[in-house]
């Protein structure tokens, strides 16, 4: 028990640091607060290596004191609208993708977060025009997950080793 809470402690700091630094990289994109979510790396392999409340419990806490880290306490309700949304397809997905594949919940999981993202933004800006940047979106989420979830699966490889 001590050995995996120590793990996810760990992992959960990785990811902390991963946000917080990634949240200091100026936004190339025309979309705001646009990020390639880095620390998603960390949830991937955690969804594959944890049950499904640990992996909770490791994105929350990123979340959490990462938006105070980072000065940014808004940023916490759309990063957990998007959690919410690509922890539960991915726990999902798991249950029919092989580990060797996860780099394929991965992608769901960074569309599936993004349209969460999408969907607190038409609340929270009480208007429907951001759908418009949704098709960006969904380009942008499988490029990056795809990315994170070949970092996942190197570092699954690496961890077994």
């Amino acid at each position: 028990m001590t050995k995996k809470l120590t793990e996810m402690s760990v992992l959960t700091a990785i990811a902390l640091i991963i946000f917080t630094v990634e949240s200091h990289i100026p936004n190339l994109s025309p979309i705001p607060e646009m990020k390639p979510g880095l620390a998603n790396i960390i949830t991937v392999y955690a969804v594959y290596r944890f049950s499904p409340s640990e992996t909770a419990l490791i994105v929350a806490a990123r979340i959490i004191l990462g938006s105070v880290f980072t000065g940014n306490v808004s940023v916490m309700l759309y990063s957990m609208s998007g959690a919410v949304l690509c922890l539960a397809g991915m726990i999902l997905i798991k249950k029919i993708i092989p580990e060797k594949y996860m780099y394929l919940s991965s992608i769901a999981g960074a569309v599936l977060h993004n349209t969460g993202q999408l969907i607190a933004a038409v609340f929270i800006m009480h208007t429907t025009a951001v759908i418009a940047y949704y098709p960006f979106l969904i380009i942008t989420g499988c490029i990056s997950g795809l990315f994170t979830g070949l970092c996942a699966q190197y570092v699954v490889l690496r961890v077994k080793r």
